[in-house]
């Protein structure tokens, strides 16, 4: 009989704390409209298009980062940002989105949302996006580049885009280091999009990268997310 008591408690404890585990994280598939509204009164939001980048630059939701839902790295890249934010995800008509929806909710995000429909819905409802715009007469040359990384302190070069997740979550610690060592650090940021011929001339191939130089000579080049904490080790080892 106490048996039959301890094993209905366990099984009650067990009920309630999963409850509590299932209100943790919420998501759900709506509609373009409920997903706009969701949008304009969210300042805080993570937009993640799950499309290619081929479909991503034809046009995407403003501010939304394109993790593409076919990259081996997908769920590394979705690892670094931050589980307390909202996210909304979509892709072309909802078959991408609706696995990563499910993704990413077994990932631990709070609150995630699916754009039911995908992009063509959202345009057949005339809501707005954007595409990358580009002019590739302002693109840095390759000696204007060398000028830049001639230097006698050493110079922190970040390829980065406005769409690239990674990119956004390193941004404010690589100011850090910047200020921290400004009297021997020198931050180059390198807009991936505005700065094609450039970074295709010097084999910069996916995003991010971040490279030291000094004086004109490459100490340290990195693919990919890196913490602050390696690049501050790379930074130290060449003051």
């Amino acid at each position: 009989m106490r048996g039959y008591k301890l094993n209905r408690t366990l099984l009650s404890i067990f009920i309630f704390t999963s409850l509590i585990s299932c209100n943790d994280i919420y998501s759900q598939r709506v509609s373009a409209k409920d997903f706009y509204s969701k949008l304009i009164n969210n300042n805080s939001s993570i937009i993640i298009d799950v499309r290619t980048p081929e479909e991503f630059s034809k046009g995407h939701l403003r501010n939304a980062l394109n993790i593409n839902w076919f990259d081996d790295n997908f769920d590394s890249q979705v690892e670094i940002l931050s589980k307390d934010r909202p996210v909304f995800i979509y892709c072309l008509s909802g078959g991408r989105s609706a696995k990563a929806l499910d993704k990413i909710s077994g990932m631990g995000f709070k609150n995630s949302y699916e754009l039911d429909g995908g992009i063509l819905e959202w345009r057949k409802n005339n809501y707005p996006e954007t595409k990358i715009k580009v002019d590739f007469e302002k693109s840095l040359s390759v000696n204007e580049f060398r000028e830049l990384i001639t230097s006698d302190k050493i110079v922190m070069v970040d390829y980065f885009a406005k769409w690239c997740a990674p990119c956004k979550v390193m941004e404010p610690f690589l100011d850090d280091l910047s200020e921290e060592y400004r009297d021997n650090l020198k931050l180059i940021r390198i807009d991936y999009d505005q700065n094609l011929p450039l970074v295709k001339s010097l084999g910069v191939q996916g995003l991010p990268v971040i490279q030291l130089y000094y004086n004109n000579q490459l100490l340290w080049s990195k693919d990919g997310f890196s913490d602050k904490n390696t690049i501050e080790a790379q930074i130290k080892k060449y003051l």
